[in-house]
C-alpha cells in the first residue's frame, strides 16, 4: 500500500505535466489518506460539531475508515444532506452555512488533498485565497510592487459567486482533467446533496457548499477559469507598447534648462527644473502604450489599468459577458467599481489603495521616487469600527465577562485580538493611525482589571506596566503570569509592545512551513497501537473519545471520573478507549 505522500507526489508531478488523470477514484481506496486526512483535522474546532446526524470525530476508529472504503469500493457511499446554520457576517448580513457529518468531512479532506495536490501546480500566479502559502498579504504585497503607474482600478465583486456555481460547468471543467467518471459521479452526489433547514430536506440546485472542506478548492478550479481568460484574452488585448513616449512638455522645459546654463543664467535654469519637475517625464497618455494588471483572492478580484476610462469600461464589460455566458456568473454592475487611482482609493481586502503622486516633495537627491507607486492604506472607517468595540458611551468598555478569569487570560485575549488587527495592516504606510486603536484597547483593558480589582486604572497600570524588548528597542506594555503545578515555569501574557511601524516584510510567502507528517501525529500512533488506556487491554477495535475542549472537563468540579482525570493530567483532547470504556463514559 503505498503512502499518503506516494500518493500525493504523483498527482502533483502529473499536475505540473498537464497530464490528465483517469485513476484518481481508485487512490480513496488507501487508508493512509484516510489517517492522514484525520490527522488535519480531528483538532479543528467543529470536529465535534455535528452536522444532520449526532456522528462527531468522537469515536472515530480505524473500522470507520475501514467502512468508508468498502462503501466506496462498491459505490454505494452516499453523501449525507447537511445541515445549514446562519452566521453573522461583518456587513450585519447572514452566511449560510452547511455543516456536514464527520464522515463526509473525512472523506471530503481526503479529496481535498488529493484535487489540491494535482490541481496546484497548474494553478495562476494571480490566485491567492484557500491556497498553500498564499494569502492576503501575499496579495497585497504584489500589487504594491507590480503595479506601478496604474491609472485606473477596476474592482471586481461577482454577485453571489459561491452559491451560483453551476454544477454542470463545475463537471465540466473537471472532466477536462480527470478522467474517471466514478469520480466525477462522486463529486456531483456531492454537489447534490441537499441540505436540510429546519429538519426540513431541500435540493441544491447549484453553488458549492459553504462549510464544506471541498469547497474552496472546487471554487479554486472554476474560478480558475476566469483566470486563464484574463491571462489569455483580456490582458494581451489591452497590453501593447514596451516603454512609454517622452512627454514634450516635459523636455522643452529641460532644453531651455540647459540653453539657459549655457548662456549663465542659472536662476533661470533653476525656474525651468522647477517647472519641469511639476510635470511627468514621461507622456501619461500615450496611445501607443497599455498595461493591464490582475489579482484574485476567492471571489474578490482587482485589476489595474494604464489607459483611459474609456478602454476601462469595455474592460469591465468583457469581464461581465465572460463571466455570464461562460462561467453562468453575474459581475454586480453596482458593485463593480471604477476608479481613478491618483484621485481616490479602491477598497480591497479592507485595504484602501491608491497610487502616489507628489510633485513638491523631493527626495534628497532631487527625484520623485514616489511618484506612481501603491500604498496601501488602513481605511479610517475600519478604524472607528474597531474603536466603537472597546468603548459605550465615549467611555472605556468594562468587559464584565472577562472580570471573573485569571489576569493572564484578560492580558492574552486583548493581546490577541490586539494583535491579529494590527499584523493584518502593518503593510500599511499609514500604519502609524493605529495609535488611537491601540490606546482605546488599552483603556479597556485597565478599566477591565480595575472592575476585578474594585480599584482605579491608575493602580492598575502601576501594578501590570512593565517594559519589553522589541526589534525597535523596549516598548512599554502590560505583562502577567499564571502559575503552574509541577514546577513547571509560569505562564505569561503580555499586552501591546508591537511596534507601529511599517513592514513591508510582513507576509507568509517566504517562508517555508515545517513538513508535517500527519500520520505519524502522536494521537495516530496511539490509535494504532490498539491499547485501551484506560484498562490496557489490547483491542484492535478502539475508538478515539474526542471533548471539544478541557475547559469542559474541568468545569466537572473536585469529584472527576477517572477519563476525565486522565485527560487533565496529560492535557489532552483524546483519549483511546476499547467499545466497553468508551460506553461507560457516555453512560457515566
Amino acid at each position: 500500500m503505498r503512502s499518503s505522500d506516494t500518493v500525493l507526489g504523483m498527482l502533483q508531478d502529473r499536475g505540473k505535466r498537464g497530464k490528465p488523470v483517469d485513476d484518481l477514484y481508485r487512490q480513496l481506496y488507501n487508508p493512509w489518506l484516510y489517517v492522514r486526512a484525520y490527522g488535519r483535522i480531528y483538532a479543528n474546532a467543529g470536529a465535534m460539531t455535528p452536522g444532520s446526524t449526532p456522528e462527531t470525530a468522537d469515536a472515530m476508529s480505524l473500522a470507520t475508515i475501514e467502512q468508508i472504503i468498502e462503501d466506496l469500493r462498491h459505490e454505494r457511499y452516499r453523501w449525507t444532506p447537511v445541515r445549514r446554520k446562519e452566521v453573522p457576517k461583518k456587513n450585519g448580513k447572514m452566511r449560510q452555512l452547511g455543516l456536514p457529518t464527520w464522515t463526509d468531512k473525512l472523506l471530503q479532506e481526503v479529496i481535498r488533498s488529493l484535487l489540491e495536490a494535482y490541481y496546484e501546480p497548474q494553478f495562476s500566479d494571480a490566485s491567492h485565497g484557500f491556497r498553500p502559502q498564499r494569502g492576503c498579504h501575499t496579495v497585497l504585497s504584489q500589487i504594491q510592487q507590480t503595479w506601478k503607474g496604474v491609472h485606473w482600478f477596476i474592482e471586481g465583486d461577482i454577485t453571489a459567486c459561491f452559491d451560483r456555481l453551476d454544477h454542470t460547468v463545475l463537471l465540466k471543467i473537471l472532466a477536462e482533467r480527470i478522467h474517471d467518471p466514478r469520480f466525477l459521479r462522486l463529486i456531483k452526489q456531492l454537489l447534490q446533496a441537499g441540505y436540510l433547514e429546519d429538519w426540513r430536506y431541500h435540493t441544491t440546485l447549484s453553488g458549492a457548499p459553504q462549510g464544506g472542506i471541498v469547497s474552496p478548492i472546487l471554487s479554486n478550479i472554476y474560478l480558475n477559469q476566469l483566470d486563464h481568460f484574463m491571462e489569455t484574452h483580456l490582458i494581451p488585448r489591452y497590453t501593447r507598447g514596451t516603454v512609454r513616449q517622452h512627454n514634450p512638455v516635459y523636455q522643452s522645459f529641460i532644453k531651455k534648462r540647459a540653453r539657459a546654463r549655457q548662456n549663465g543664467e542659472h536662476r533661470q535654469a533653476l525656474a525651468y527644473l522647477r517647472k519641469a519637475q511639476q510635470l511627468p517625464t514621461k507622456d501619461p497618455f500615450d496611445p501607443t502604450y497599455r498595461r493591464l494588471r490582475y489579482i484574485r483572492y476567492a471571489d474578490d478580484m482587482l485589476l489595474g489599468f494604464v489607459g483611459s476610462r474609456k478602454e476601462a469600461e469595455q474592460i469591465k464589460q468583457d469581464l461581465g459577458k465572460y463571466l455570464q455566458d461562460e462561467l453562468k456568473l453575474e459581475l454586480s454592475q453596482e458593485k463593480t467599481l471604477i476608479t481613478h487611482a491618483h484621485r481616490q482609493a479602491a477598497r480591497f481586502l479592507s485595504y484602501d489603495i491608491q497610487a502616489q503622486y507628489c510633485n513638491e516633495k523631493l527626495s534628497a537627491d532631487g527625484r520623485r521616487r514616489v511618484n506612481g507607486h501603491i500604498a496601501l492604506r488602513v481605511p479610517m472607517d475600519v478604524v472607528k469600527k474597531k474603536l466603537a468595540l472597546y468603548q459605550r458611551g465615549g467611555k472605556p468598555l468594562r468587559r464584565f465577562s472577562l472580570a471573573s478569569r485569571s489576569d493572564y487570560t484578560i492580558l492574552n485575549t486583548f493581546q490577541a485580538e490586539y494583535r491579529g488587527f494590527v499584523q493584518y495592516y502593518l503593510l500599511a504606510v499609514n500604519v502609524s493611525w493605529l495609535h488611537r486603536y491601540r490606546w482605546a484597547v488599552q483603556q479597556s483593558l485597565t478599566h477591565t482589571l480595575a472592575a476585578k480589582y474594585h480599584s482605579t486604572t491608575r493602580a492598575m497600570v502601576k501594578r501590570f506596566q512593565t517594559h519589553i524588548e522589541t526589534p525597535y528597542g523596549p516598548m512599554k506594555g502590560f505583562e502577567a503570569t499564571l502559575a503552574q503545578k509541577g514546577g513547571k515555569p509560569p505562564l505569561v501574557a503580555r499586552f501591546g509592545a508591537i511596534p507601529l511601524r511599517r513592514n513591508i516584510h510582513a507576509m507568509l510567502v517566504d517562508q517555508q512551513p515545517p513538513t508535517i507528517r500527519y500520520e505519524q501525529k502522536e494521537v495516530i500512533r496511539r490509535l494504532m497501537t490498539g491499547t485501551c488506556e484506560l484498562c490496557q487491554i489490547k483491542d484492535d477495535q478502539c475508538v478515539v473519545h474526542q471533548v471539544r475542549k478541557l475547559d469542559d472537563l474541568r468545569r466537572m468540579g473536585q469529584v472527576r471520573p477517572e477519563w476525565a482525570q486522565m485527560m487533565l493530567k496529560r492535557r489532552r483532547k483524546t483519549l483511546i478507549v476499547c467499545q466497553p470504556c468508551h460506553a461507560a463514559i457516555h453512560d457515566g
